[in-house]
């Protein structure tokens, strides 16, 4: 298929709405501060405001190509990222490629990998035309952003992080000073186009305290006349953990997933070979029967329908009538992002070219913001 047109638009200041500030009431020296109350609060008010006001905020997200997409992804994150950009949202999309080195030695199949994302985001609806995908390799000026942030961050507090804590714990190799810096790189990633609007679960709000706080110091120590970067907000999911095929968190290291790629028969495979148990009756307890009840969650986001209500329908049916029920659902609800799929990957140059577009407009958007930052910082010569 072809390509349309595509053209730069003009980068402005988002501006905040009423009850949502631009600065943080708390101290530069706290980055975990930010509770989640306070989080929601704020999400509620900007929630209240999207609708009105899409053109106050620009939404930063993404994904490592670490795999394929799943329904975890899709229901998660995915569609409420096309919500947004439906809003008005200026939206940014990142294939963060330099991330996936931060926990392994090799890229692994990282070019099919980025390219099975941006089939999957454009097939699900987020348009090209409208938002931006881009890679992270393919923006300098983005990366270079890291020095002077690293400047703004001591080792304690990077070690403090989540995310770095539990790597550190889990892993039996040194930790990489890629991983321990994660961090700071996602600061980069929000701010290189100043993003204020970053969608997250409960877990992920560290990382958002940490931007704040990173652009906060910057604000202060090099531009207290003039702020270079918005302090981002969290937009907190409301959408609950989804499970894979065998009751635990769907995840690509687990196995358990659905990838959205899947044909049919393909979901239909996956799906007979997902654990129940003995029991005949279809009953939703994910405590005592998380197999049983993961699928008739997956049924349940695929139909829209209550995993109760679907159980009660399938009633003495057993595991068989269960799967079947599930593979239908979920082949129904993902015919059309399938067919859509599969027709962009008929081109073989669509995913270059949406990239080329994308990731020439965020080296326009960086390389205007790494010169504000260099002029912040007295550094043009």
């Amino acid at each position: 298929m072809g390509t349309a047109q595509w053209s730069p638009r003009r980068v402005h200041t988002p501006r905040y709405p009423r009850g949502v500030s631009s600065t943080a009431s708390t101290p530069a020296s706290s980055a975990t501060s930010d509770t989640f109350a306070e989080s929601l609060r704020r999400t509620e008010a900007i929630r209240s405001d999207l609708d009105a006001h899409p053109e106050r905020y620009r939404v930063l997200t993404g994904d490592r190509p670490t795999g394929a997409l799943h329904l975890g992804h899709y229901f998660g994150t995915l569609a409420s990222r096309v919500v947004l950009q439906d809003q008005g949202v200026e939206t940014w999309v990142l294939v963060a490629d330099y991330q996936v080195i931060t926990d392994r030695e090799t890229t692994g199949n990282i070019q099919d990998n980025v390219r099975g994302l941006v089939l999957d985001y454009v097939a699900a609806g987020i348009d090209p035309e409208r938002s931006t995908i881009f890679t992270h390799s393919a923006v300098p000026a983005l990366n270079q952003l890291l020095l002077p942030f690293l400047s703004l961050v001591t080792e304690a507090e990077l070690l403090r992080n989540p995310t770095v804590k539990a790597e550190l714990a889990a892993s039996e190799r040194a930790l990489s000073g890629l991983l321990l810096t994660y961090p700071v790189h996602q600061a980069a990633d929000i701010l290189f186009c100043k993003g204020n609007l970053v969608p997250v679960g409960k877990d992920q709000l560290p990382h958002i305290e940490q931007t704040r706080v990173v652009a906060r110091r910057f604000n202060e120590r090099y531009a207290k006349k003039n702020p270079v970067f918005p302090e981002p907000q969290a937009l907190l999911s409301t959408s609950p953990e989804i499970p894979g095929l065998d009751g635990r968190k769907m995840s690509k290291s687990y196995g358990n997933t659905i990838a959205l790629g899947m044909t049919a028969d393909e979901t239909a495979k996956v799906i007979r070979k997902a654990p129940t148990d003995s029991d005949r009756h279809i009953s939703f307890d994910p405590a005592n029967r998380p197999g049983v009840s993961a699928l008739l969650t997956s049924a349940a986001l695929a139909t829209g329908g209550d995993p109760v209500q679907i159980a009660e329908e399938i009633g003495d049916g057993g595991g068989g009538a269960l799967k079947a029920f599930v593979t239908e659902a979920i082949n129904e609800r993902f015919a059309a992002h399938r067919a859509r799929r599969a027709e962009l990957a008929a081109d073989p140059g669509y995913v270059h070219e949406v990239l080329r577009r994308g990731n020439e407009r965020a080296n326009e958007v960086a390389e205007k913001t790494l010169d504000e930052v260099r002029a912040a910082m007295g550094m043009v010569y």
